[in-house]
């Protein structure tokens, strides 16, 4: 029978292959939690009805092509009553789940690394944090801000009740408090990794860290009490219900209860490291470890184990090997350590180790206060004299191995310490963060390690082995990352008609001075130092591509029919409409304008297989600049099909004529009032496209999504449509990480001026990307010097 106040096994649940690295309490059903596992899964536990109060798998859900490193549940809502599941991965990728359903709901994609760490808040809001030192706020399927500030991995977030306060652990050793995307204190103390947060009420909060210690803060910044017990590194931390009470797990084996403020019970597990754990809504306590188990313990006498499970468990604890490198036994010298009669002496408090010399072995036993009595907790290996001999110092540490890699050829060599009762994916991480190597190497190191410590490692090892970069050849970062670029014309293969060929679109310079957009007149930055005014932006008006040969188009249009399968074959009649067309909408005057006829042939020859659609495209892009044009084809009726047409050419694997081809269009569909809306009501879908094509190699597309991104930005600066610029703010700095050409990054930087002119709330929002480190660069370009001139104007506005 269970004591009062004391924590007894209630199930031991095995089900995950590998290490379970986080727990959840579910909303639905009742009583049962969420757990992910290095074996790519996660898993719902629904409690059963049978005598070994036990937990049942409901489903098992996959979406994840690599390791899952955290979970947590997001209430529930009208869209969503039973909640949803979201988990992070090693793949740097969220998935969202139903209760119902294996598969995900949705994908989060946008941290740069492992998603270690998430935390759901009102209103659906999910706050995670990534190795890619950054937190990222998520409402909707879409990221709303990333908080930037962080010098390491964020391994902890947790969300405050007060609506808009945000709070991120990290490697660097300090906790930040967020609001509205803005870092509002950093509170420092811990001498070593922050791994966790938890909230306690709605003035305080709990953390804990590599240090081995737990602290109290208030939110105000006072670090009010700190809590010692662990030896270890501490991975996590939940609180009770009441607000006060709370649980830790860590290294050093052990799941502690904390009750007013003392470690009231410890219990230790048969696995090296206590990843995490999470209180059930009935107050029993889920933890998941190392070896794979998840373990449940409760105070209620009529949940506990069975004498025999309670038996089983205790016997695999007993068998347990006990590194002492742990740090929670001391200097181990054989010869003074007492014989068994030593454990007739009653402990002084629970969870009191003591070392007994039983022949030539040490054991290690816990006082258990509840049962009055010392349990074995297993067998220690190596005594203080024994490690001395074996261990090796490096850095003024002592390590079980320090092996020597080499990164480049003549160049230094990097160390790597382990000791076996670390776990090689954490060593790994911490080697490559350290020496600014690329994370996609986590596994090779990890296997590497795993490999030549001879499988002394915690959990279950992964195949693999050799050198942990090439297998025995000398890695050289960088040296596989060739881009392919576009070499001669990309689109007719070296005929007389070349779209894109124009020096670049038209528009009216203000106050005077040649627009800075056009490239052909001989634009000034003198021009800029005489006048007092922002020539570049807020920009209001939307900027078009104007320039055409029409007779090469056409003439190109009538190459590819003559040569087109029959069933394509455009008529004489047909060609001579559009003919007409691509005249009337060029002519300075428009009158008469195209008929209806030649606009639904227009649309119609737009349908033309992707290899020879081109010109036709063309003339599209030209034609809706025509207030008759734009509004039949961006009108109610046509416009969506429209827009799906166009962003199906501009499919990251199309061809590099259409996408570009595709682009203008869409920038052209802003001269028209349809144009407009149409675009607005597609905004999500068209820069959500758009984004993908920066990573494309050519920069005349670069250039048109510049444009695009711009035009967007000129039609929301009146707009208090908060969602609307944080997307633009989003793929104008996600572009800003490829692009290259100095007109697209100039037409960004615009784009971003006019996106922040005159908004509080959209500036913070672009401090939370990191704009202002990310474009500080351009601040010094000197060629064209229009692109330093604006980068300096939007690094004032972001002051």
């Amino acid at each position: 029978m269970s004591s009062l106040g004391s924590y007894k096994l209630r199930c031991t649940i095995p089900g995950h292959e590998m290490d379970v690295r986080g727990l959840a309490a579910a909303t639905f059903p009742e009583g049962a939690f969420v757990s992910v596992s290095r074996d790519r899964t996660g898993r719902i536990w629904v409690p059963n009805s049978s005598p070994e109060q036990g937990f049942t798998e409901m489903h098992c859900m996959s979406g994840h092509s690599n390791f899952v490193s955290c979970v947590c549940v997001i209430a529930p809502s009208d869209t969503y009553p039973r909640g949803l599941i979201a988990t992070g991965g090693n793949d740097n990728n969220i998935c969202i789940f139903t209760m119902d359903n294996p598969q995900p709901l949705y994908t989060l994609k946008g941290h740069k690394n492992t998603v270690c760490t998430l935390s759901s808040g009102k209103f659906g809001t999910l706050l995670s944090g990534s190795w890619d030192m950054t937190a990222k706020v998520w409402l909707n399927e879409k990221c709303m801000m990333t908080l930037e500030g962080h010098t390491a991995a964020v391994w902890s977030v947790v969300i405050l009740p007060e609506q808009g306060l945000m709070l991120s652990g990290s490697a660097d050793k300090t906790i930040r408090l967020w609001k509205a995307g803005r870092c509002e204190k950093t509170y420092t103390g811990h001498e070593d990794c922050v791994r966790g947060l938890a909230v306690l009420n709605n003035l305080e909060f709990f953390s804990c860290s590599n240090d081995g210690s737990i602290r109290r803060w208030l939110v105000t910044g006072e670090c009010v009490h700190v809590y010692y017990g662990h030896t270890n590194y501490i991975y996590s931390i939940a609180v009770f219900p009441n607000s006060e009470d709370f649980v830790s797990t860590g290294e050093d084996r052990t799941l502690r209860i904390w009750k007013k403020g003392e470690c009231a019970q410890t219990i230790r597990m048969p696995a090296q490291s206590v990843w995490c754990c999470c209180i059930l809504s009935n107050g029993d306590i889920a933890i998941g470890a190392s070896d794979g188990i998840i373990r449940v313990f409760t105070e209620a006498q009529d949940r506990v184990a069975s004498a025999q499970d309670i038996q089983a468990f205790e016997d695999e604890l007993s068998k347990a090997t006990i590194d002492p490198k742990t740090g929670d036994l001391g200097d181990i010298k054989l010869e003074e350590l007492p014989g068994r009669e030593h454990l007739n002496e009653p402990g002084n408090r629970d969870g009191q180790t003591r070392l007994i010399k039983d022949g030539d072995k040490v054991e290690a036993y816990q006082w258990s206060v509840s049962d009055d009595r010392w349990m074995k907790i297993g067998d220690v290996v190596g005594g203080s004299n024994e490690q001395t001999s074996k261990s090796v110092v490096y850095e003024g540490k002592e390590y079980d191995y320090v092996f020597t890699i080499d990164i480049n050829e003549g160049g230094p060599s990097m160390k790597l310490p382990y000791n076996v009762s670390e776990d090689p994916w954490l060593t790994a991480h911490n080697f490559l963060q350290k020496n600014d190597l690329s994370p996609m190497f986590l596994d090779q190191v990890a296997n590497f390690i795993i490999e030549n410590t001879k499988g002394h490692v915690v959990g279950p090892a992964q195949p693999g082995g050799g050198d942990p970069f090439t297998g025995g050849n000398r890695y050289v970062p960088g040296s596989s990352s060739d881009n392919t670029g576009f070499g001669a014309d990309p689109f007719t293969g070296g005929g007389r008609y070349i779209p894109g060929s124009d020096p670049g679109p038209n528009s009216n310079a203000p106050g005077g001075v040649v627009d800075p957009f056009t490239g052909r007149g001989a634009y000034s930055s003198a021009a800029l130092r005489q006048t007092a005014t922002n020539i570049y932006f807020p920009k209001t008006d939307g900027v078009s591509f104007e320039q055409a040969n029409g007779s090469q188009i056409i003439a190109k249009l009538k190459e590819l029919n003559a040569g087109a399968p029959q069933e394509h074959k455009l008529t004489e009649e047909f060609l001579g409409n559009i003919e007409q067309l691509l005249a009337s909408v060029c002519a300075s005057n428009s009158d008469p304008g195209p008929t209806m006829q030649q606009i639904t042939l227009l649309w119609k020859a737009a349908q033309w297989p992707e290899d020879i659609v081109f010109p036709v495209l063309d003339i599209l892009r030209l034609a809706v600049r025509h207030p008759q044009v734009n509004e039949i084809l961006c009108g109610e009726a046509e416009g969506v099909q429209l827009c799906n047409h166009l962003l199906n050419l501009m499919r990251p694997e199309g061809r590099p004529a259409n996408q570009m081809l595709a682009l203008r269009t869409l920038c052209n569909c802003f001269a028209g009032r349809h144009g407009r809306s149409l675009l607005v009501s597609q905004r999500e879908a068209v820069l959500s496209r758009a984004c993908d094509l920066a990573s494309v190699c050519n920069k005349n597309i670069h250039i048109a999504l510049a444009t695009l991104v711009l035009n967007y930005a000129s039609c929301f600066y009146s707009q208090p449509d908060l969602e609307a610029k944080a997307q633009c703010l989003s793929v104008a700095s996600q572009a800003l990480e490829t692009v290259q050409d100095k007109e697209a990054v100039f037409r960004l930087l615009v784009a971003l001026g006019t996106t922040v002119s005159s908004d509080q709330t959209a500036r913070d929002l672009a401090k939370s990307l990191g704009v202002n480190s990310q474009i500080s660069k351009y601040s010094t370009v000197s060629d064209p010097s229009k692109v330093a001139e604006c980068c300096q104007l939007v690094l004032k506005e972001l002051q």
